[in-house]
């Protein structure tokens, strides 16, 4: 970067635009109910006050503006009314529309004035229809409250005698954009009011595919050549790093600013464009935690692109995250999606899938505590001298007794009207509906946690009861309810001699899939959740893995203590699909194969394989490219997600003894990556706990022959046989 944008970086990370911020000075519920303002017309209110209240701000070097001087969102409910409300209906989370994401390429194709013209059309339509007009009256009060907002800044450029960027304003993002650096003002200015409006983890969308066009343009032109493109694009992305810390999440830095690369188009055709590539480079260049980079790969992807993105992985941000098209698109299709849908999709603020423009997906509605079911499933088959099938039949109805609770907790959702999401997304302004009330796909979404330790948990007790019974029922039962006080020989063996999952061995990975299955097959069977759509499935657990273990106030899913794999109370479950924590495992190769043999077309709601690899695999000349080939063995051995972090243990306990000297040190938590030390101390304990056990360089392939056992025929080292590979699921 140039001394300009180091300096904007620094300026950024050092929090000096937080100085700019007021207190919350926005009260507007007394107005509200002064008024006697309807729930829709609050949140159009909501968005319209919250425009008028910001200041323009306009740095002399920036060529993206916009930084928030509002710091919190006002409430538009007294708590009379929310207790009200949530008493006979159930909320989703903070209450307010979250993890769905906007039509971008519509938005910016159209500009807002196109937007207010298609509300207006339909408010003359269907002028009879009093919630119509009233939504779209709604509507078009938030699309003039984001163009008074950009004529204000526009105002303000031209006082500040800065003329770029008063043209831009004043071009968006009332109207199509007509150069990329139109389009990434736009973008900045309609996506933070999605956030004041109250709305979180408002993701970005496929950006390379609906800023490409505008890019293209440009560079064709001669209006911008590649240093000046990416200039921008990297002041779009420190930009974004501004308002970070003032949107909600369970820890600081759990945002939801993603954004999605690659893949195929709607069409099937390669998505694969020099924005994708661009914008891996400047994500690189700046290395702060926003935006969060999601890649689409499959076993084709160049090994160039794979290398590009290794380069991200070895700098320690986190990401990016590896979503396989070709497993990917064919799950959501089994469940309803059409396939040009199905093709566009991107990520939620983690790794849940979502279609742009078209899902009112609630992609998390909770999780299943897998090692909560088995563990009962243990318990109580041990306590009535049942076999192992009859532990197994326990756990399969208390997952199912867990899916149904949860959908059931779930079936009369309220979801505050959003008229301003709403002007985003597809088919709202046309048909005069807020998106609150359903789009096109409708599902929900349900995690299931910590599917490692629970599978560990059912091996070693089948190991160690029913087939060497070195330990009785009884014995293993005071060793649990003892939490393994004097029970530590059988600790030892639940822990170190019983198989693993990770290490490519079928009579614990069988368990595996077995319990996944049996998560899918209660989630199909429950039919449909109440908004028109299903149940999805997935196998990540988010935050889970350490609330299952330890507790969180107002948590719903039961808290588990001791386990039979070996686990004591309060120590952390896998998170995602991991080996669980201290589990010895062979190498990455064997952990993809393990998890190749899921069914990911049943649990299509997301959840990568997450490895930790040591400091130490990138100190070999070929680190990017065993890291390129270890992304592309997991695109051939037919997975689904994958999630490399990468960091130096003796680094983070440094950074737990001297925070002052590690501010910029970068992690992964679960589906998001923050700042280390601004996180709380039960995740940093986690986060030491993974790479602890964080694989090695050896472990890692070079080159295709090393994982097939011959030289693939397929150009640029592709790994072409796909049954030549242990452990590849025959479909």
């Amino acid at each position: 970067m140039d001394s300009r944008l180091e300096s904007m970086r620094q300026s950024v990370r050092n929090g000096a635009h937080r100085s700019l911020r007021r207190g919350p000075e926005i009260g507007i519920l007394a107005e509200c109910e002064r008024e006697g303002l309807s729930w829709v017309r609050r949140s159009a209110r909501l968005t319209r006050r919250m425009c008028e209240a910001e200041q323009v701000v306009i740095a002399p070097d920036e060529r993206i503006v916009f930084v928030r001087t509002v710091q919190s969102v006002p409430p538009l409910y007294n708590p009379s009314d929310w207790i009200a409300l949530t008493s006979h209906r159930k909320l989703h989370e903070l209450g307010p529309i979250s993890n769905i994401c906007a039509d971008w390429e519509m938005v910016l194709d159209q500009g807002l004035l196109g937007r207010r013209a298609a509300a207006q059309a339909t408010r003359a339509r269907l002028a009879t229809d009093p919630a119509a007009v009233e939504f779209l009256d709604c509507a078009i009060e938030t699309i003039d409250a984001v163009l008074a907002l950009a004529d204000r800044y526009a105002r303000g450029a031209r006082e500040r005698l800065r003329q770029d960027v008063a043209d831009v304003l004043e071009q968006v993002p009332a109207r199509k954009p007509r150069s990329f650096r139109g389009a990434l003002q736009f973008l900045r200015l309609c996506h933070a009011v999605l956030w004041m409006s109250g709305h979180y983890h408002c993701g970005l969308g496929r950006f390379d595919q609906y800023m490409w066009p505008y890019l293209k343009a440009d560079l064709d032109s001669g209006r911008l050549d590649e240093p000046q493109a990416e200039a921008l694009l990297a002041e779009f992305f420190i930009s974004l790093n501004k308002d970070s810390d003032l949107y909600p999440g369970v820890q600081q830095g759990d945002n939801g600013q993603s954004l999605m690369l690659g893949g195929v188009r709607r069409d099937g055709s390669c998505g694969v464009n020099p924005l994708t590539y661009m914008a891996l480079r400047v994500a690189l260049e700046v290395s702060m935690i926003d935006p969060k980079i999601n890649l689409r790969v499959t076993p084709d992807t160049d090994l160039d692109l794979l290398e590009l993105a290794a380069k991200l992985t070895r700098r320690g941000l986190g990401f990016p995250q590896y979503s396989n098209d070709e497993v990917v698109i064919p799950g959501l299709v089994r469940h309803g999606y059409d396939l040009e849908d199905a093709r566009d999709y991107t990520v939620a603020a983690c790794w849940e899938y979502i279609i742009p423009g078209r899902g009112m997906d609630v992609v998390n509605i909770g999780a299943v505590s897998l090692p909560a079911a088995v563990h009962e499933g243990i318990v109580e088959g041990l306590r009535k001298a049942e076999s192992f099938e009859g532990i197994l039949a326990r756990t399969a109805g208390n997952i199912e007794a867990q899916v149904r609770s949860l959908a059931d907790a779930y079936r009369d959702l309220f979801l505050p009207p959003a008229p301003y999401y709403s002007v985003l997304m597809d088919g709202c302004l046309e048909t005069g509906r807020d998106c609150s009330h359903g789009l096109k796909y409708n599902n929900f979404g349900i995690h299931g946690a910590a599917s490692s330790s629970a599978a560990d948990a059912l091996a070693a007790v089948r190991k160690v009861v029913f087939e060497r019974r070195t330990a009785s029922a009884s014995d293993l039962l005071r060793a649990l309810d003892s939490d393994f006080q004097g029970y530590e020989a059988i600790e030892r063996e639940l822990k170190h001699s019983a198989p693993k999952v990770g290490n490519n061995d079928e009579s614990v990975d069988a368990l595996l899939v077995w319990l996944l299955d049996r998560f899918a097959g209660a989630c199909e069977s429950y039919g449909d959740n109440g908004r028109g759509g299903l149940l999805r499935p997935g196998s990540g657990s988010a935050m889970y893995y350490v609330w299952l273990a330890q507790g969180r106030r107002g948590m719903s899913e039961p808290v588990v203590g001791a386990t039979a794999d070996g686990r004591r109370r309060g120590e952390f479950f896998s998170a995602n699909l991991a080996p669980s924590p201290g589990a010895v495992v062979r190498g990455p190769i064997s952990v993809l194969q393990t998890f190749s043999k899921l069914d990911y077309a049943r649990i299509c709601n997301g959840g990568p394989i997450t490895m930790e690899l040591a400091e130490s695999v990138f100190r070999d000349p070929g680190s990017i490219r065993r890291v390129a080939m270890l992304i592309r063995t997991f695109a051939h051995l037919g997975c689904q997600q994958l999630q490399l972090n990468t960091l130096d243990i003796e680094t983070l306990r440094d950074a737990r003894r001297h925070p002052e000297r590690h501010r910029n040190l970068i992690v992964r938590v679960w589906g998001w990556s923050g700042y280390f030390c601004e996180l709380a101390p039960e995740y940093q304990d986690q986060i030491v706990s993974r790479h602890m056990y964080a694989l090695r360089a050896s472990a890692i392939p070079l080159t295709a022959k090393e994982v097939i056992g011959h030289e693939p025929c397929a150009r640029n080292d592709s790994i072409d046989d796909l049954h030549a590979v242990p452990g590849r699921p025959k479909r």
